[in-house]
């Protein structure tokens, strides 16, 4: 399918792979224009900041500003986005000596920004600006301006702010970016920011936080007759018991696939007298509580034969549970 309404008739994907470019070539642009002294300016007044970082914009700047509230708090940056209407009307409230401000506008003229910035100089806020025009009474009142210009928008009318809010999210960004790697943020840092994320799971999550214990995961004797064993695995659900000694110190485990593969090779004379102590596995693998629940997952599956169910163990041996690999799959790792 063409468009036909130019002089030169383009498909959809000619003309969605020139605006991308068009995009693209703008944030290069704006690496190469940027002020190094303003970089290194904002860069030191977020990491010197002993308050909160207030970021503000209107339409579409206020929602990159958001995006970027959400990025810096991501990173342990206490962020707040304030819009500039509500700050007028009581909500500057917030806003203390101890904090700075990022404010986004691409005209630099944007009302309800310059209506907020002597409400900032009263508190002696610093102000960062991100701004597509350096020309302007935002970027004459700031205390660091970061040159967000562009040529052109993508919109074909040059009006749908497009290529502008792509050069000042991504300016954001890079500052975020820049003050993670100054804070040697690492990933359990920014996993505890993110708890409930894949990454959040699999740097915080404990065995302890998933295992089967008490009544969902019975115990027995290594005397145990194999009908108590079977009452034992029905009754806990895990599909496994543990077996232990009288002081509680784990001596092996048997599953339900253990115990069908017994039954099936013992005569029904002999299975009278089949116990635990000949159908465990004797030493089995086994993690502790505090064991990562990723690494459990990954003991249970990197293995020529993966298993599905491990003994949870104190330091000393003591039993404390078990733990299923459907447990593991369930939380979202």
């Amino acid at each position: 399918m063409y468009i036909t309404g130019n002089s030169t008739s383009q498909s959809y994907f000619e003309q969605m792979t020139q605006l991308l470019q068009m995009e693209a070539d703008a944030i290069a642009k704006a690496a190469e224009q940027i002020n190094p002294d303003s970089v290194e300016q904002a860069v030191k007044l977020v990491t010197e900041c002993k308050g909160k970082v207030i970021l503000a914009g209107v339409g579409k700047s206020g929602i990159v500003a958001q995006k970027i509230t959400a990025t810096l708090n991501s990173i342990g940056i206490v962020s707040v986005y304030l819009h500039p209407c509500d700050a007028l009307h009581g909500d500057i409230g917030i806003v203390t000596g101890a904090d700075i401000a990022i404010l986004l506008s691409n005209s630099g003229e944007t009302e309800e920004l310059i209506g907020m910035i002597p409400h900032l100089k009263h508190r002696q806020v610093p102000m960062i600006a991100i701004l597509g025009n350096l020309d302007s009474t935002i970027a004459n009142r700031a205390d660091v301006v970061l040159d967000a210009t562009v040529d052109r928008e993508a919109c074909p009318l040059n009006l749908a702010p497009t290529t502008s809010t792509t050069v000042a999210l991504a300016i954001g960004d890079a500052l975020a970016m820049t003050l993670m790697q100054m804070r040697k943020v690492t990933p359990e840092d920014f996993a505890f920011n993110h708890p409930a994320g894949r990454l959040g799971k699999r740097l915080t999550l404990k065995v302890r936080d998933i295992m089967c214990t008490g009544i969902d995961s019975p115990t027995l004797s290594e005397r145990a007759s194999w009908i108590e064993i079977v009452s034992a695995i029905t009754q806990g659900g895990s599909g496994a018991v543990n077996i232990v000694n009288a002081q509680g110190h784990l001596l092996g485990l048997i599953t339900d696939g253990d115990l069908r593969r017994w039954m099936q090779k013992t005569t029904p004379s002999e299975l009278q007298n089949l116990k635990a102590q000949t159908i465990m596995t004797s030493e089995p693998v086994t993690v502790t509580a505090d064991f990562l629940a990723y690494d459990a997952l990954k003991l249970m599956e990197n293995r020529p034969s993966q298993i599905s169910v491990l003994s949870v163990v104190d330091t000393q041996g003591i039993c404390l549970g078990l733990v299923r690999i459907h447990d593991l799959f369930k939380s979202g790792l």
